[in-house]
This record gives C-alpha cells, sequence and structure tokens, in this order.
C-alpha cells in the first residue's frame, strides 16, 4: 500500500482525474486543483441516520482552505477537519453553510479553533436560532452520544444577495437565493476549476426533497443551468460534468410531483391518497422515492390548496 501522503501530494497536482483518498474511514474524492468532495451515504434520517449523509467539501488556496458543509454531528466535522490537515497546514479561512439542514451544519463546532468566518445565507442565522430546540432534540434522539458538543455555530459573514471570497489564487462567488428547498439556500461557484457547489438546490440518484417553495426550486434549478460550471457538486450524490442533464432530471421530477399534486386537489382527493400517487412514474429513478416523496406531498399538497 502506497503511503498516504504521497498519495495525496499525487493528487493535489492531478487535475485530470478524480481518485478517492481514505482515510480513517472518512474518503474523499480529489477533484484535482485543490478541490475534494467526501460523500455522505444515502441513508433516509429516520433510517440509520448517523450524521454523515450530505456532500462536504473543501477548496485549498494559496491564502487557506474554504469548507462547505461540515456534516451532521461533531464528530463528522471533526473526521473532515482531520481530512484536511492530512492534505494542507493551511488555514481554515471560511465555513460555509449552503442551507440550514442538520446534516449540513452540525460539523461547524470542529471548526471553531480555527476561528474561520462562518458564512451563510442572511436568514441563515435567525432559521438557525427558531429550529434551535426542534434540531436539538432530533439529534440526541437520532445521534445519540454522537449528539454531545455538535452546538449550533452561526454565520459571522452573510450572504444578502452575492458574495465573493477570496482563496488566494481563485475565487469563491457565493449566491444566496430566493426559498427554493428552503429559505437559506446558498450556491458557490469556484473560479479556477469551474466548479459549481449546488447544496440542496440539486440531488442526484437521491430523491429531490423540499421544505419550502416546490415552484421556487423549479426555477432556481432553471436559473443553475445559465452556470459557467464545468462540473457540479450536488449536495446529495455523486459530482457531476453532465449537470444540465442532473439538473433537467431534478426540475422533471419536481415538475411532475407538482403537476400530480394539482391534479389530486383539483380531483378532490385527500393528501393522504396523493401520497401514494403522486410522482408514481418517477420512483425508479430515485433511491428512497418511497419515503422522500410521501414527505414533499406532505409539504406541497396544503400550500397547494390555496393557489
Amino acid at each position: 500500500m502506497r503511503i498516504l501522503m504521497i498519495i495525496m501530494s499525487m493528487l493535489v497536482f492531478s487535475s485530470c482525474s478524480h481518485a478517492q483518498i481514505h482515510s480513517d474511514n472518512f474518503a474523499l474524492e480529489s477533484l484535482g486543483d485543490g478541490i475534494y468532495v467526501h460523500h455522505g451515504v444515502h441513508l433516509d434520517i429516520d433510517d440509520g441516520y448517523h450524521g454523515d449523509i450530505c456532500n462536504a467539501s473543501f477548496i485549498v488556496g494559496s491564502k487557506g482552505v474554504a469548507v462547505i458543509d461540515t456534516g451532521g454531528s461533531l464528530k463528522v466535522g471533526q473526521q473532515l477537519r482531520e481530512a484536511i490537515r492530512k492534505v494542507t497546514p493551511l488555514p481554515v479561512l471560511y465555513v460555509i453553510n449552503t442551507h440550514v439542514h442538520p446534516d449540513h451544519i452540525y460539523g461547524n463546532a470542529a471548526f471553531l479553533a480555527d476561528k474561520p468566518q462562518f458564512v451563510g445565507h442572511d436568514k441563515l442565522a435567525t432559521t438557525m436560532e427558531l429550529r434551535h430546540e426542534a434540531y436539538a432534540k432530533l439529534n440526541a434522539r437520532l445521534l445519540g452520544d454522537d449528539a454531545k458538543g455538535s452546538e449550533l455555530v452561526k454565520p459571522s459573514m452573510t450572504v444578502k444577495s452575492t458574495l465573493e471570497l477570496d482563496l488566494g489564487d481563485r475565487k469563491l462567488m457565493l449566491t444566496a437565493h430566493p426559498v427554493a428547498h428552503t429559505n437559506t439556500d446558498v450556491s458557490v461557484m469556484e473560479s479556477k476549476a469551474g466548479t459549481l457547489f449546488a447544496g440542496d438546490l440539486l440531488f442526484i440518484e437521491r430523491t429531490p426533497v423540499l421544505e419550502g417553495d416546490i415552484k421556487g426550486l423549479i426555477a432556481e434549478i432553471e436559473k443553475l443551468k445559465s452556470s459557467p460550471a464545468k462540473q457540479v457538486v450536488p449536495g446529495h450524490g455523486p459530482v457531476t460534468k453532465n449537470w444540465v442533464e442532473a439538473l433537467n432530471n431534478a426540475q422533471r421530477y419536481l415538475n411532475v410531483l407538482l403537476t400530480d399534486i394539482r391534479a389530486s386537489i383539483k380531483k378532490g382527493e385527500s393528501m393522504e391518497s396523493a401520497m401514494n400517487t403522486a410522482a408514481a412514474s418517477e420512483k425508479d429513478k430515485w433511491v428512497l422515492f418511497d419515503i422522500a416523496n410521501r414527505r414533499n406531498v406532505n409539504t406541497i399538497y396544503p400550500a397547494l390548496e390555496w393557489e
């Protein structure tokens, strides 16, 4: 087996292919150009959740590191921080949260000692505070001992519209989106390698979910199609260079779901009935479809009744 640091050095200078790095069972995918992604597993939050289901990424620039999402617990955040330290000794300058959901934010506490700027949507701090008690109870129930120390760390720097961050040899352009997946969505466009970090505005393989506004999410996905990106990191699922196709797939599911729920409401069918039928044609195209799709109907149906 090759020495880990030799592998790391080779990967830092390789931009022609993706590679897997395994460190203490915390795997990283190197995208080249100093960009790394840890892929969470496709588990539902109520079925074997252990705080590690979303993509957590970091970008190494000449001045330091930007982290994009930190996982669902202090433990996952610590694993991410240790993985970063095995790649580079440069300081962590920014920790960016793409939105408020607990699987993306509770690793923040692992980076407090680095004293970075914590960055998020202008509405993120308020939304975190409103959900603090509910999220703490959820973590305690689902994570047990791993929930300890997983405190909420609110942003010290916010994005109202757009915000540019400088890592030295590369810049990050952050965009705050209108209500879509949530009311706190931020995407990140990295300049050097042309990488878009879409957060949960994009799901690949895993069934898209939302708590915000389905029409808003469809509209924001459409806007993302004009991105100059060469590759896209979704909030859940594999990195892709066929990112327009991935956006089309997510948009197709959401449009089918919207159309089917509207039809159910027009027919006078109950929400429970719609849970069993809406977007049924998409069932075989997505992971965790049954549980995620039912939740989506539960979220969307009441709002659409008032159209």
